[in-house]
């Protein structure tokens, strides 16, 4: 049996931030990077990864911090539309 989940939820910028610091920690080492740079790639396409996911977790802590400010203003009342 098979399953799918399809969800809209800020709390994968957990995961990213993760493999986004493992990733900084083994790109700072140069560890594997032969191997990419071997086969044509530039150590200017991994900078450029780096920074698409942390503009994403940034992106996701922006939604998340909205949707926090905007849970408060459901508690007032507003008096000046019932008249």
């Amino acid at each position: 049996m098979a399953s799918t989940f399809i969800g809209n939820s800020t709390s994968i910028q957990e995961m990213l931030r993760r493999v986004s610091e493992q990733f900084t920690a083994m790109f700072r080492r140069k560890a594997f990077l032969h191997w990419y740079t071997g086969e044509g790639m530039d150590e200017m396409e991994f900078t450029e990864a780096e920074s698409n996911v942390n503009d994403l977790v940034a992106e996701y802590q922006q939604y998340q911090d909205a949707t926090a400010d905007e849970d408060g203003d459901y508690d007032e009342v507003d008096d000046t539309a019932e008249n």
